[in-house]
């Protein structure tokens, strides 16, 4: 049987919560019935060389952030005819776009968008007007909502609310559908030896309890509502330990540190940065927080959950869905709330907290198993690439040999 050629196209390769369930599809992808390939729109790359790892080529085009560049859709598109894919996955919402754009100008191939985040007019409203770059998000979410009904075969969101408020934008209902992000429980699992290891590192003693905040340093994901709430815990919860891990959530952050130092938590506030040791350091937890105003499908509570490690989280995206009764929701920007319910968990004992991080690992291996995720990824591309050869994707243009000559030059430079 032929491989079915599928290319990923995803505006560059940072960490991210797309970025990181791109990786994990692709490490779980069949080899035997599926060829891929990884094209990055921005050359931001930390996450190529574990793409590559897995044999899979990684390829950047070699467009700026927030820069609308015509000359980019002509190389990705270029790239696509001579690569000739039989399914073409895009990853967000610029990607998706930029992707479905250059697709139909170069194969006629399905075209699958992606859809990982939530954008509200409220959130956008209040928190950011003055940022350039979230009007130009806000503007490609309305055109793809126009473009939706020609661009994609199908749209993959990855919550039920993402699904749920793309529709009320105005995205073809009959494409949009639901695959949830997955997680390898074999990666992801109870690790006792990190649990001790990690406490060594940070110079505190083997039984202190530990609680993990692991994002972005970013407004959406508000770490200083998971500061204000760790203010709160400090007296009432003495000999706990808090964890911050993330992209700029570092010593080198001087607005970070200054909040920290400001609420009198230098030394029971770990600031780590980004870590390659993720499973290790979120099997160390005895608690894990997610503190954002937004999010779609929060992939840090999975992963906590699938380490038996209980999760309070805010109540946005399908973070609810996911934890279910192995930890407690609260509300966005309600650091009381969010202490409160730390606290509650905290004075479990540990055995009680064991049971319920037991739950948590058993519901994410029910619901939410890498293995069975990537399942459905594949059952749509196959149907889709069937369907394309049966009753035939449209022609698009600019496929002529002209573009052929143009591809391994264009490569070379990009």
């Amino acid at each position: 049987m032929k491989k079915i050629k599928v290319v990923h196209i995803i505006n560059w390769l940072n960490y991210g919560g797309a970025e990181v369930m791109l990786c994990n599809l692709l490490a779980s992808t069949d080899r035997e019935r599926f060829e891929s390939m990884v094209v990055a729109l921005i050359d931001v790359l930390p996450l190529a060389e574990r793409v590559e790892a897995l044999g899979i080529p990684v390829r950047a085009i070699g467009m700026r952030p927030g820069v609308p560049d015509p000359r980019g859709v002509v190389r990705l598109a270029r790239l696509l005819h001579r690569e000739r894919p039989g399914v073409i996955q895009t990853w967000m919402y610029h990607s998706n776009l930029i992707g479905g754009i250059a697709a139909r100008l170069s194969v006629p191939a399905p075209v699958v968008w992606g859809i990982h985040h939530v954008v509200s007019l409220d959130y956008i409203k209040t928190e950011h007007d003055a940022r350039a770059e979230k009007r130009t998000t806000l503007w490609t979410v309305a055109v793809g909502a126009r473009l939706s009904r020609w661009l994609p075969a199908r749209i993959v969101c990855c919550s039920e609310l993402a699904r749920r408020l793309h529709e009320q934008r105005g995205y073809a209902t009959e494409k949009l559908m639901v695959i949830p992000n997955g997680f390898d429980t074999g990666t992801f699992r109870p690790d006792p030896t990190a649990r001790f290891e990690v406490r060594r590192e940070l110079g505190v003693g083997p039984d202190t309890l530990l609680v993990g905040l692991v994002a972005r340093y970013s407004t959406q994901k508000d770490p200083l509502n998971f500061l204000r709430a760790v203010a709160i815990l400090k007296d009432r919860c003495p000999g706990v330990h808090f964890d911050l891990c993330g992209t700029q959530m570092d010593e080198a952050n001087a607005k970070l540190v200054s909040v920290v130092e400001a609420y009198g938590l230098r030394g029971r506030c770990h600031l780590l940065g980004t870590r390659r040791d993720m499973p290790r350091l979120t099997a160390s937890l005895d608690l894990a927080v997610q503190s954002s105003i937004t999010e779609a499908f929060p992939l840090a509570m999975g992963e906590a959950l699938a380490c038996g490690v209980p999760c309070v989280a805010t109540d946005v995206g399908d973070s609810a869905a996911i934890i279910g009764e192995s930890g407690r929701i609260v509300p966005p920007r309600d650091p009381q709330a969010l202490a409160a319910a730390c606290r509650e968990l905290l004075e479990l004992s540990p055995e009680a907290r064991a049971r319920m991080g037991q739950s948590g690992r058993l519901r994410i291996q029910e619901r939410y198993e890498l293995a069975s995720i990537a399942q459905r990824y594949e059952d749509l591309y196959e149907t889709l690439h069937a369907g394309s050869h049966t009753s035939g994707v449209p022609s698009s243009v600019g496929c002529g040999p002209e573009w052929a000559g143009q591809s391994k030059r264009s490569l070379s430079e990009h």
